[in-house]
């Protein structure tokens, strides 16, 4: 079995915003989406990686898991290039370098997004479903629509050789109640089609390839 490590972004976002002054909370909501383009751009975020933003009164915090070193000091230079950055807290840790970590990375990842239930999610550019392994133990982040879909998430990453499995999942209403009211979509995303290619499953611009039966 082979896989290649996906170009796609596996990005969780999440603003606080202060109440002092409607100016401030007005920058940093400004501030927040540059954040979000600029973090949605670096390629090199996947599913296997997971980032946590908070911005209060120009300072961001970056907290989240990504798998390489390199990430971790690519993604501060790109906030620290951004407007309206007054300081930056960078607390992304790196997880260890572990084959055994990547298989399980791949099986919980197939599990997953080869099921049916969630085909839609796999053609996406950015897949709504983290998955994080450190030293054989799963944490699963990101955003689903229901608690029928965080249950059945769940239930397809279990049993896959992991040492513990934690499900962190949020739902869309659990993480509209966190986001202040400027911040909630004003629309339906686009519909998406599932991409499937012979032999391999796509998950936004990753392939995973299956062994040969």
């Amino acid at each position: 079995m082979n896989a290649r490590i996906p170009a796609t972004l596996a990005l969780a976002l999440t603003l606080w915003l202060p109440l002092p002054s409607l100016a401030q909370s007005h920058a940093d909501a400004r501030l927040q989406a540059d954040l979000t383009r600029s973090l949605r751009a670096y390629t090199r975020l996947t599913i296997f990686d997971d980032i946590n933003v908070r911005v209060q009164d120009g300072l961001v915090t970056l907290t989240g898991k990504v798998t390489m070193a390199f990430k971790k000091e690519e993604i501060a230079g790109r906030v620290r290039a951004l407007d309206g950055v007054r300081e930056l807290r960078n607390q992304i840790g790196v997880l260890p370098a572990s084959a055994e970590d990547d298989a399980l990375r791949t099986r919980v990842a197939r599990a997953i997004y080869g099921s049916p239930a969630f085909h839609r999610y796999a053609a996406m550019p950015h897949p709504p479903i983290h998955i994080l392994v450190e030293y054989g133990r799963v944490t699963l982040t990101g955003i689903v629509p229901t608690e029928v879909d965080r249950a059945l998430v769940r239930s397809l990453a279990a049993g896959q050789g992991e040492r513990s499995l934690t499900c962190a999942l949020r739902t869309d209403a659990e993480r509209a109640r966190e986001l202040p009211t400027s911040q909630l979509p004003t629309s339906q995303p686009p519909k998406l089609e599932r991409r499937r290619a012979i032999g391999s499953w796509e998950v936004g611009s990753w392939k995973l390839t299956q062994a040969p039966a």
